[in-house]
């Protein structure tokens, strides 16, 4: 499992800025960054990064919009009018990739370059994707459950349907618990992107299995807010995606035993790189950039909070 951990300091280091100033008298470049939605709070991360690298380098303007709840319908309405709108890239978190893919083909055939990241349209025009391999990811979400419960247990799994990247962690966690048959997953709780929802659905599940060994969540809704797991009793383990605050102090108050952490910032400053480079005419390396993932656990969670705060800073 090893080879496919970064280094923390390194993988947190992404999205510090630095790029080149632009040449003098050069025109502004508008590029349109949309997450999934706006109630979220791991996507500020992205807006910061994004910003970060539009400041350094000088000739660009970062649109931040999105829908306020995840809707792929407004999201799609709203991608459609940054093409109108003639922006000069667009970086995107899809909510259904699918839904949206003749939408980006149609910005990329209007001569407008679309990257992705965090949540792909594997099937569009998009240049590239950057983002956590999350087929990977959760196969470590799995490993890491079956060594919690050492091989034997229960387990409850939440997600959301119709997100590309949310699919392929739950295949990757299904494939990674198959291998452990002392191991049954009971129940699979579709959460449609809706943090306020969580905590109802993980109180009713611990309340239907009342024995469970261990909730898995591939996106970060459990950890989002302090009350999500208060329902949990001690004996149940917690695997979640996602180490934004408050998420370091559940797992430190011993609520969460494993976190995935993400590149939030570099989201935002990886893709506005992208753009900037696919503009002056440099294509990106790969069409797939996996910007891999940190296993945050009660033995590094301070080593990890010290170099978040680092990051945080302006």
């Amino acid at each position: 499992m090893k080879h496919i951990v970064c280094v923390i300091a390194a993988s947190l280091a992404v999205g510090c800025g630095g790029g080149s100033a632009p040449a003098g008298g050069a025109a502004k470049l508008r590029f349109a960054v949309m997450p999934k939605s706006l109630d979220l709070p791991v996507f500020n991360y992205a807006k910061a990064g994004a910003e970060r690298e539009a400041a350094a380098r000088r000739n660009i303007e970062v649109i931040w919009r999105a829908p306020e709840t995840a809707d792929q319908l407004r999201q799609k309405e709203i991608l459609e009018s940054f093409i109108t709108q003639r922006v000069d890239g667009i970086a995107i978190s899809c909510t259904n990739g699918d839904f949206l893919t003749d939408t980006i083909n149609r910005a990329v055939d209007a001569g407008i370059p679309v990257v992705t990241w965090d949540a792909d349209a594997p099937k569009s025009k998009r240049a590239a994707f950057y983002g956590v391999d999350d087929v990977a990811a959760g196969r470590i979400m799995g490993e890491q459950t079956a060594t919690l419960l050492g091989g034997k247990g229960t387990v409850a799994i939440i997600t959301s349907i119709g997100a590309v990247n949310l699919q392929r962690r739950l295949e990757g966690v299904k494939e990674a618990l198959a291998k452990h048959p002392g191991i049954t997953i009971v129940e699979e709780y579709d959460i449609k992107e809706d943090p306020v929802r969580c905590a109802e659905i993980i109180a009713s599940g611990t309340n239907r299995y009342p024995d469970l060994g261990a909730w898995i969540s591939v996106g970060g809704w459990p950890v989002f807010t302090r009350n999500a797991l208060a329902s949990v009793p001690a004996t149940t383990k917690v695997v979640s995606f996602d180490t934004i605050p408050p998420a370091p102090d559940l797992l430190k108050a011993g609520k969460v035993q494993v976190l995935l952490g993400q590149k939030y910032f570099g989201w935002g400053s990886e893709s506005v790189r992208l753009l900037a480079d696919i503009k002056s005419g440099k294509p990106p390396a790969a069409t797939i950039i996996d910007s891999g993932v940190d296993v945050v656990t009660a033995t590094n969670v301070d080593e990890y909070l010290i170099k978040w705060k680092a990051m945080e800073k302006p």
